[in-house]
């Protein structure tokens, strides 16, 4: 019999079309989770605890809540620059250390079809206290897992999980927990915001309400000094600048 090679061709392009509609279709189902929800309620640059409106998820911080300057940072998972800066990121904290904390918050893109899931993942891992190590790994082996199938996909954020935990977690509660109406609404509040404050591409920084730029030239006012930077920048660039908004801030 003769292979019909048009019909295996079209059947593909069915399969990944679908797997797109699916990724598309469990991004709005959580963007939509936050119409009900009252923003006034809630400072957009403070630390946000856990509540109804969040799933009782609060704010992710890395490093001291108690820091005198808090950055906001608006990423999704799949985010190709969300990856690569999450290691200066990581740096600066250490560097920094009393000095800056980072508040991480969800906004994902419609078009990563592994978007949506690995968020879901690293919050539900975040419900057995594991949030900044599952979060650092699934930046990390970003490339292993953002094209797979949904099975695929799951047996590796297991996987994940089992590694980060030492094999100690609940993985049963975990994926439990990825497919929870709370950590639906914890993804959803957090994209709320970010529409709130114009995000429009991760990975976002703000400080002081201000939107930090760094794709470009820019400049903000900290405790009314004028803290700038330039196009041209190195990985350094990113921990120095902060560095020097952390100095405004304490009236240095």
């Amino acid at each position: 019999m003769k292979k019909m090679k048009g019909f295996s061709l079209i059947g593909t392009i069915i399969g990944v079309a679908v797997v797109a509609l699916i990724a598309v279709a469990a991004f709005f189902i959580i963007d939509g989770n936050n119409k009900a929800t009252n923003y006034n309620d809630y400072d957009f640059y403070s630390i946000i605890e856990p509540t109804k409106d969040n799933g009782f998820i609060g704010d992710h911080v890395k490093g001291s809540s108690d820091a005198p300057v808090l950055i906001f940072e608006y990423a999704d998972y799949q985010c190709p620059g969300c990856a690569s800066v999450n290691p200066r990121v990581n740096k600066m904290i250490k560097e920094l250390d009393g000095k800056i904390a980072l508040v991480y918050r969800n906004f994902l893109l419609s078009y990563h079809k592994n978007g949506t899931a690995a968020a879901s993942a690293v919050e539900a891992a975040g419900l057995q206290g594991y949030w900044k190590p599952y979060a650092d790994l699934m930046f990390e082996r970003q490339t292993e897992w953002e094209d797979l199938s949904s099975s695929a996909r799951t047996d590796m954020f297991v996987e994940y999980f089992n590694n980060i935990t030492d094999g100690k977690g609940d993985v049963e509660k975990f994926k439990q927990d990825m497919e929870s109406d709370e950590v639906s609404k914890k993804i959803s509040f957090d994209m709320g915001i970010a529409k709130r404050v114009n995000v429009e591409a991760t990975p976002a920084f703000y400080v002081d309400g201000q939107f930090i730029d760094w794709n470009n030239a820019g400049s903000v006012e900290v405790n009314g000094k004028t803290v700038s930077w330039d196009s041209a920048r190195t990985g350094d660039d990113f921990i120095k600048l902060f560095e020097e908004i952390a100095d405004a801030k304490m009236g240095k």
